[in-house]
């Protein structure tokens, strides 16, 4: 039978989020019960439900950065038991036929994946997030945490850690290599953390010099303020083997190209909301690469995990109760959080 859980819930972009209950559904031969212990506050769940994507499909709970406890499995569960630390990311299913899908890039399926709320799921109805006490997901997308992760700094990795984590890997970011993170966010702290981990000589590139000290203490080298000095992108020329720009605010692509070596690659996670213009010979002079990424598969995001509790990373956050949920979503869009914030679950019981 289906089972009713607490979930903070909104009828519309403008109202208040408002705990209510809702039914996932009868767990299937091969779902996983989870019992939510932390649950991530993105900013994608924040251009989601104000409609800045579309439009959403209300009521709606949100959520895709999930952590908690095994309490339930279905019959035909291999991969986990009850008791089991694990997470859930941006994704509940996927075809799992397409060549995508085979290749474990399940985030790229041809034919559609299911994200984990405000997505239609196979069985026709809108999923719901993980701001929630219980969630039920196939147990081919439930991730294992590993001991050396709390659920709260784990949870936020479910998003922020591996569309940080997938690039630096694809490009295979190594010991020695000079890497420029844009933006020291809820991305791009993570982003700091994982290439000083693989021994990058890692800097933060800020519009300000406001979080020198903080990237400094993520393992960041400097921290560069392209505001604070003249002729910036000309002194700086040619400096990077690799960008990574996390931030969703208009900047000057051609500039931030230019402090690329010869063959250097750019990879763009951040989502500013207008067209940016580009010469081609920014990218054909030097053999340069601009590319974009998301989030990994299923498998690279179990990657992500092991890597980050055999380094000892996690997100730096800020926990906050159900009722202050609200409230944190004005200070994300204000940029006044250091660096994600997490809601702790045991609130839906005061």
């Amino acid at each position: 039978m289906p089972i009713k859980t607490k979930a903070l819930q909104k009828t519309s972009p403008d109202a208040p989020f408002k705990v209510v209950e809702i039914e996932r559904r009868d767990p299937r031969e091969d779902d996983v019960v989870i019992d939510i212990k932390a649950a991530g506050i993105c900013h994608s769940d924040i251009h989601t439900i104000r409609n800045e994507w579309g439009e959403a499909h209300f009521p709606l709970t949100v959520g895709h950065e999930i952590a908690g406890v095994v309490s339930a499995v279905g019959e035909n569960v291999t991969q986990f038991k009850v008791g089991d630390r694990v997470g859930v990311g941006c994704l509940v299913n996927s075809c799992g036929e397409c060549e995508q899908c085979q290749a474990a890039m399940e985030q790229n399926c041809l034919n559609g994946n299911v994200g984990t709320y405000n997505s239609k799921d196979v069985d026709g109805t809108i999923t719901q997030g993980g701001y929630a006490q219980k969630v039920v997901v196939n147990e081919n997308f439930v991730l294992r945490i590993p001991d050396g992760l709390d659920f709260d700094v784990a949870a936020p990795l479910l998003c922020a850690g591996i569309t940080t984590y997938s690039p630096l890997a694809r490009w295979n970011v190594q010991e020695g290599d000079k890497v420029a993170i844009v933006g020291l966010g809820g991305l791009g702290h993570m982003g700091v953390q994982i290439a000083a981990a693989k021994g990058a000589d890692v800097t933060v590139l800020s519009r300000t010099s406001r979080k020198a000290e903080e990237a400094k203490k993520l393992g960041a080298h400097r921290t560069l303020a392209t505001s604070e000095e003249e002729d910036f992108f000309k002194n700086h020329r040619g400096e990077f083997d690799f960008i990574l720009s996390t931030i969703s605010a208009q900047y000057d692509l051609e500039g931030y190209l230019g402090l690329l070596k010869p063959r250097g690659i750019m990879s763009v996670v951040g989502l500013p909301p207008e067209a940016m213009s580009l010469k081609l010979s920014r990218i054909v002079g030097g053999g340069k690469v601009l590319t974009g990424n998301n989030i990994g598969g299923i498998g690279e995001t179990q990657e992500m995990l092991d890597f980050c509790a055999e380094h000892g990373l996690g997100a730096v956050i800020e926990k906050v109760d159900v009722d202050e949920v609200d409230a944190a979503y004005d200070r994300v869009v204000e940029g006044d959080v250091k660096f994600r914030f997490v809601i702790d679950t045991e609130s839906f019981n005061n």
